[in-house]
């Protein structure tokens, strides 16, 4: 089973209004379904559960710092034109394809569509995630061997540069 069968599947689901999917192949058993939240102005996110994967807990977080004075209004408008590269999986995230090797890409690199920014490690499979975004590193948003979910930020681009 691979990230392009996955997303098959939830393309199957949404076409066709399912809320509940089960497959079994191969001795493998995938159970996909939506899980709706109440949310205020009616909008509703679905959430695809995959029941048959493990997930790693993630290690407790430090105390946080206070917070910072309030950043200067341009400052603030500056980032909402930042674009995120998520994750498309749950898995391990890596920055380099090896642990000697040069991570894929730093802050204050330009990206274009289409590079290899990391790699995320899902079920023993190593999958290259790409730039879906043209423009400049300003933020890596998850450490070196860290567990991610799906959908998360992974790193933030700054589109105008």
């Amino acid at each position: 089973m691979n990230l392009k069968e996955l997303k098959e599947m939830v393309d199957l689901m949404n076409d066709n209004g399912l809320s509940e999917v089960e497959i079994e192949r191969e001795g493998m058993k995938i159970k996909l379904r939506k899980a709706q939240a109440e949310v205020p102005g009616g909008i509703q996110p679905v959430t695809y559960t995959l029941p048959s994967v493990p997930v790693m807990p993630s290690a407790p977080k430090a105390a946080e710092p206070a917070a910072a004075p309030a950043a200067p209004a341009a400052q603030a408008e500056s980032k909402s034109n930042l674009k995120d590269i998520k994750s498309p999986m749950v898995g391990t995230f890596y920055r380099a394809p090896s642990p000697e090797a040069a991570p894929f890409v730093e802050i204050g690199q330009t990206v274009e569509v289409g590079q290899v920014v990391c790699i995320v490690e899902a079920m023993k499979l190593m999958n290259e995630i790409k730039s879906e975004v043209r423009g400049k590193i300003v933020e890596t948003c998850v450490d070196n061997a860290e567990p991610v979910e799906f959908g998360q930020a992974l790193f933030r681009v700054d589109p105008s540069k």
